[in-house]
């Protein structure tokens, strides 16, 4: 029996599932809003809320904390100079999960997670910034190869 046992095992190890979660909430962090299937999106919102929360108390060891889960320097930055502001008077409920269907190859209920209050321009904004990078260094080279 599974009494008082929280989470979904997702059908994979544990350490699978950490690096997962920690994958998810730093694509989150990054574009605050993903598409994901729905029982992931639905295990991810502990995660986000808890980092949300790690970013707000704003100290040194907390910083620390969420750089041992997240692993990503760009992610724990934009979790303490930018989203831990704009949610320091929000006691809870950081992320919002909509449902988005069914995926075509296999059926599975797809979701969308977004941060509550989040800001448009955000999502894409770094794979927009790289491809106008190497378009720039494509212009300096003239485009021959």
């Amino acid at each position: 029996m599974r009494h008082r046992m929280s989470g979904r095992k997702l059908n994979r190890t544990k350490a699978h599932r950490r690096a997962l979660f920690a994958n998810l909430a730093v694509a989150l962090i990054t574009h605050e809003q993903i598409n994901t299937t729905l029982p992931k999106a639905k295990d991810l919102r502990r995660v986000a809320d808890k980092m949300v929360s790690l970013g707000k108390k704003g100290t040194l060891s907390a910083r620390r904390q969420a750089m041992g889960y997240l692993r990503s320097e760009d992610a724990v930055k934009k979790l303490f100079d930018t989203l831990a502001p704009r949610y320091k008077e929000r006691p809870g409920g950081y992320t919002r999960v909509l449902k988005a269907g069914f995926r075509y190859g296999d059926a599975a209920p797809m979701a969308l997670i977004e941060l509550v209050d989040r800001d448009v321009e955000a999502k894409g904004a770094e794979d927009k910034a790289r491809h106008e990078a190497e378009m720039e260094a494509l212009g300096e080279d003239g485009g021959e190869e």
